[in-house]
């Protein structure tokens, strides 16, 4: 895509989505983070529902503590995996209380150090919880940048990197978003619904499907 293709791009997306955010219910950072480690090979919706259990019992660090990883994994046991992400949680939560008072740290290398937490969360954390422009890129955000030609990569860093060369700086804090939301909805993996896709006609993909 030429730098008007992707301006245009996003000024479509932001015009249909003004305000775009995650489809993840958190009310602080802690329970963001929390979801966002819950929510690997799991969809936000079943997420959503063990956190609504969740949450209302034990929303910090101390309080999860306090459940122990067994009384967690009541509360996550319809999530994926959920043996292993209530080891991490509560190892997370222990982090958190011994060196950060308790506290989710607004910086990339403290939150890559807990259990459970790599690159793309931490993405997750810092913009949607701090506000800061980086780029959590998952596999609709991965799909949509190569197959639209707004930014190819071979792998997840190399798209990321391209996203924040190539996205304009007004766009940047929401873009994450914008690009999770097309792809989850518009472009989708198996059957595309280029007919009703704002930005089709910006689109480089050879193989749009059909009205």
């Amino acid at each position: 895509m030429k730098a008007a293709e992707i301006e245009e791009m996003f000024a479509r997306l932001q015009e249909l989505n003004p305000h775009p955010t995650t489809e993840l219910e958190y009310t602080t950072p802690f329970e963001l983070l929390v979801a966002v480690i819950l929510s690997a090979q799991a969809t936000d919706v079943g997420v959503n529902k063990a956190t609504r259990r969740l949450y209302p019992l034990a929303n910090t660090p101390q309080a999860i503590l306090a459940l122990g990883e067994d009384g967690l994994k009541k509360h996550i046991a319809t999530i994926g995996l959920f043996n292993a992400k209530a080891k991490n949680v509560i190892a997370t939560c222990a982090i958190l209380v011994e060196r950060h008072g308790g506290e989710v740290p607004r910086d990339r290398a403290a939150l890559e150090a807990l259990p459970g937490v790599g690159r793309k969360t931490a993405n997750v954390v810092l913009n949607t919880a701090f506000g800061e422009s980086t780029m959590a890129v998952d596999t609709h955000i991965f799909r949509v940048a190569n197959r639209t030609g707004l930014a190819p990569g071979k792998d997840v860093r190399a798209v990321e990197d391209a996203l924040l060369r190539r996205v304009p700086p007004p766009y940047l804090q929401d873009a994450h978003h914008w690009l999770i939301l097309h792809g989850r909805y518009v472009c989708k993996a198996r059957k595309p619904d280029c007919p009703q896709c704002v930005v089709r006609d910006l689109c480089h993909w050879p193989d749009k499907t059909p009205a």
